[in-house]
């Protein structure tokens, strides 16, 4: 059960009573987090009689748009649903006084949506499926993000390190880069242990003013789910505190890197043991079924993984992003890496979605691609050995409509999904897909003002 017990708050209250603000997160298909604040004598009532929000709140656009063609708008009179708080994630805010968030899940049916809409019920389905033929996803993320600053003409750029100095060159794994941005490395650390969020190994990444920071694998992976999403909203707060912009777009800029959202995914047995250890690099039998079925599976997923029109441009040859569903060992160039490792630890690197993607949407399509393989004992062919990128063969599909039209035909997604989910889903993207195509911008001026 998922909702959080009345104990839980009050232990809460009793521990922190300087605490006077609570905010309610939920997570809507875009990936966004809304909610409201709650007063601290408000809180009761939330965790024994949960809390309306509207139907139209999981029907809305990245920018907050309505879109009708949701059903969750005027259809239903804009009805409200009903949302409880989610079990131990009540937590301190520690870049806001005197505040505090909890995370919500819609509960019941009632004005027209619910449990259907919700991304984090869906992966909980997901894992269920897997969990009922004694399968137990272990996973972690692994996000990849720009720190930028708007200089004096509004311009962004690469934010300035302690020494002054703004990053010219990729300085990957670069320890001065790492020294440079220290102030906010630091506090983003202490904010993570705050919110027992478990970031670990940092890294400068390949792009000027690029970072990642790894998170642990956790044993339930939709734990790991919720702590990439809020460790999302946590290092945006902190670059914030900072006069800094803490970028998740795919690709911020076109002479660099994109961003990438990795996930790293095992199998465990019920009593925690690894079904995908093996002394061999290529792992289990088990492991190379998941394999292909996050093969056969992606084409219908792309719009999971990469759900913005600039998703899209990160995917390049030899730019470390993926452009076919090759897989390999201890190779950066394909979309399913093994990585090296003792023979405990071997799991699927998934490298295909952006930094922008939904993580319970994509840990669900991911996992329901897993569990397809296996199911269907499906076969992933040898693994590419040396450059991929020179290997690709049958390429991935790299347009935001294709993509979403893809999605719409396939009896898979809407299976895994729930036909009410994925109408929703695909209702809001291709509303956004009018919007995007429907603005001018610098580019068409650049292109075709003295051209055309």
């Amino acid at each position: 059960m998922y909702r959080a017990a009345i104990e839980e708050l009050d232990v809460f209250l009793s521990t922190h009573p300087n605490i006077t603000t609570f905010q309610l997160l939920l997570c809507d298909s875009g990936g966004v987090l809304r909610g409201k604040h709650l007063r601290r004598e408000e809180m009761r009532a939330l965790y024994e009689h949960g809390r309306a929000l509207p139907s139209s709140l999981m029907g809305l656009t990245l920018r907050g748009e309505d879109v009708e063609e949701t059903g969750l708008v005027w259809d239903v009179g804009d009805a409200d649903g009903i949302a409880f708080p989610v079990t131990g994630s009540l937590r301190l805010v520690p870049w806001l006084t005197d505040t505090a968030q909890v995370q919500v899940m819609l509960d019941t049916e009632q004005g027209g949506f619910g449990r259907h809409a919700d991304p984090r019920a869906l992966l909980m389905d997901v894992i269920a499926e897997l969990q009922s033929d004694g399968l137990h996803p272990v996973m972690a993320g692994e996000l990849e993000f720009y720190l930028l600053e708007e200089d004096e003409d509004g311009r962004v750029l690469p934010a300035r390190l302690t020494n002054g100095r703004r990053p010219q060159d990729p300085g990957v794994y670069g320890i001065d880069e790492l020294e440079g941005a220290m102030p906010f490395l630091d506090a983003l650390y202490s904010a993570c242990e705050v919110q027992g969020v478990p970031a670990r190994t940092a890294i400068s990444e390949y792009g000027c003013g690029q970072l990642e920071i790894t998170l642990e694998h956790r044993s339930c992976a939709l734990q790991a789910m919720d702590e990439t999403m809020l460790y999302k909203r946590l290092i945006k707060a902190v670059a914030a505190q900072q006069g800094l912009i803490a970028c998740f777009m795919a690709k911020p800029f076109a002479g660099l890197v994109g961003n990438g959202f990795h996930l790293h995914i095992s199998l465990a047995d019920e009593k925690g043991n690894n079904l995908f250890a093996s002394d061999e690099p290529e792992g289990t039998p088990l492991l190379r079924h998941s394999i292909a079925g996050l093969q056969a599976s992606l084409a219908d997923s792309m719009a999971l993984f990469c759900p913005n029109a600039n998703s899209y441009r990160r995917f390049q040859s030899h730019s470390y992003a993926p452009v076919a569903p090759t897989w390999g060992v201890n190779n950066r160039t394909v979309a399913f890496r093994v990585p090296l490792g003792p023979p405990f630890s071997r799991h699927v690197e998934h490298r295909i979605c952006g930094a922008d993607a939904n993580p319970y949407l994509a840990a669900a399509a991911v996992l329901a691609g897993m569990h397809l393989g296996i199911r269907q004992r499906l076969d992933a062919g040898p693994a590419i050995v040396g450059n991929g990128y020179a290997q690709a063969g049958q390429a991935m599909s790299l347009d935001w409509h294709s993509a979403l039209e893809r999605l719409a035909e396939s009896e898979w997604a809407r299976n895994m999904l729930g036909a009410r989910f994925l109408d929703i889903f695909l209702a809001v993207k291709r509303a956004e897909y009018r919007q995007f195509m429907g603005e001018v911008g610098q580019q068409d001026y650049d292109w075709y003002l003295h051209r055309a």
